[in-house]
């Protein structure tokens, strides 16, 4: 973990281009995903940032696990129908909102669950908004890192092109050696759906939310192979 007070910065980076996000395959985006670095900033204009240590990909309509399953479309879902490159932004549970990332085009309910950042920059400022917490726990979660960054309901449908909330090239590209895959967590209800290995995260990072968990009993998390991208872009199998 790094803080910008560190001289450690990456206020050289640029925000990721549309083509990043409209590409078709949301779990090419999910995998890339990570390294990235997710960037607010404080009401005084500091950054405040982490880099995308772990991912979930989610494809509507046919993934019942998704909001979007077979073309729902409400007030709360319909963002999911905007062109990739948007924020989703929802509330769960009555407590926490979790940061989305929608893609592939418009019309086609894509999207990507950030769930777990390692802290960069405006660490001090996530200490404050998450007080009495360790630093390993201030953003190794979905709902945890909404509340460092100050994520909320009102960044729903903003574009991360702009200013609100965005995405930047990371210091690192992260190699397939370097990536895990496995089940989403929290989606039994999904039945079949809910063993496809379209959770990502980096191998041995310590801000990973669950780095050992196999989803209750479903198919174990294992190292994704970049010889088998096609298979697991196309068929999740």
């Amino acid at each position: 973990m790094t803080d910008a007070s560190s001289g450690n910065s990456v206020a050289t980076s640029r925000k990721l281009p549309r083509e990043f996000y409209t590409r078709t395959s949301v779990l090419t985006v999910a995998r890339q995903l990570l390294g990235k670095v997710l960037v607010t900033t404080a009401s005084d204009g500091t950054r405040v940032t982490g880099t995308i240590v772990e991912t979930e990909a989610y494809r509507g309509p046919q993934d019942r696990a998704s909001h979007a399953y077979g073309g729902r479309r409400t007030r709360r879902t319909g963002t999911m129908y905007r062109i990739g490159g948007t924020a989703y932004v929802y509330f769960v549970y009555g407590m926490y909102h979790q940061f989305n990332v929608v893609t592939n085009v418009a019309e086609i309910p894509h999207a990507v669950l950030v769930r777990a950042l390692e802290p960069l920059e405006g660490v001090e400022i996530m200490r404050r908004r998450r007080p009495g917490q360790a630093d390993g726990d201030l953003t190794n979660g979905p709902g945890k890192l909404c509340i460092a960054l100050g994520i909320d309901r009102r960044l729903d449908c903003a574009d991360l092109l702009g200013d609100g909330v965005w995405i930047e090239a990371g210091a690192r590209r992260i190699g397939p050696a370097s990536i895990v895959c496995g089940p989403r967590i929290g989606i039994d209800y999904a039945g079949l759906w809910a063993k496809k290995p379209w959770r990502f995260w980096i191998k041995g990072n310590a801000f990973v939310s669950r780095p050992n968990n196999v989803a209750g009993g479903s198919a174990p998390a294992r190292r994704w192979s970049g010889a088998r991208q096609g298979v697991l872009t196309e068929r999740e199998s």
